[in-house]
């Protein structure tokens, strides 16, 4: 009997398939592992802060309404809540400078939501730059000062607009969950879609009037975030040199 046998085609071709998809899963996790680097920036460009390392960021965005931001910000000073960010339109606040005032004097963090509910994807740059500056000079009439944070009216960015905010000096935040209180789709949910937050997180809320459910689930996120870790302004996240970044096409 020769000393050799005959492996079927079938068998090695099994085989590759076995190489092919250990070598891209392997492949996979690496780059998963890459995209949660600790860095502000990196060489294919500039990022959106959509995370840090430790504590929670809760932060709001109000762009209009005249009827839920008072109450939410009651309800965070009867919480003891010293630390959050909210992020307000140019327009909200030429409207409501009252409420402006009570932010800053209940020592929350504010950050630049735009002037105008537009998806600045769908602007050409001066157009993005022209709505950021009528945000920026809105507050600095209302004697708001050092704004060094931008989220986008809608949310929607591209490495384009993160030039673009950059290039005026802010910062260009997203968040890592999301409540989707805006669809108000029942307290029990809204609480359930930010149970999944950890520390690093930046918690995304509402204190615009469509956000009808938010204030009633507010006191058990408020609960259930402390105790998972100590409530940060997204500043403090950024300002500790591990704030995790993304570009989000």
């Amino acid at each position: 009997m020769n000393g050799f046998y005959i492996v079927s085609g079938k068998k090695i071709k099994q085989g590759l398939l076995i190489v092919i998809i250990s070598f891209f899963t392997a492949l996979f996790l690496f780059s998963e592992s890459l995209s949660y680097l600790s860095v502000f920036s990196t060489k294919e460009g500039p990022r959106a802060i959509y995370k840090g390392e430790k504590g929670i960021a809760l932060t709001f965005n109000i762009g209009w309404g005249d009827e839920k931001a008072a109450p939410i910000l009651e309800l965070l000073k009867k919480q003891n809540v010293k630390k959050a960010t909210f992020f307000l339109s140019g327009e909200w606040a030429e409207r409501h400078p009252e409420l402006v005032e009570q932010i800053v004097k209940q020592g929350y963090e504010i950050g630049l939501l735009g002037y105008t509910y537009k998806d600045y994807t769908d602007l050409d740059d001066s157009e993005v730059r022209r709505d950021i500056l009528m945000a920026q000079e809105v507050f600095k009439k209302l004697n708001v000062k050092n704004i060094k944070l931008l989220r986008t009216p809608t949310g929607h960015f591209d490495e384009r607009v993160i030039q673009i905010a950059e290039r005026l000096g802010y910062t260009l935040v997203h968040w890592s969950v999301n409540s989707h209180d805006w669809k108000n789709p029942g307290v029990e949910q809204i609480i359930k879609n930010v149970s999944v937050a950890k520390k690093g997180d930046i918690i995304l809320l509402h204190a615009s009037d469509s956000a009808k459910q938010t204030a009633q689930a507010l006191p058990s996120i408020i609960q259930m975030t402390k105790k998972k870790g100590e409530l940060q302004t997204v500043s403090e996240m950024i300002a500790s040199g591990k704030a995790k970044t993304t570009l989000i096409r």
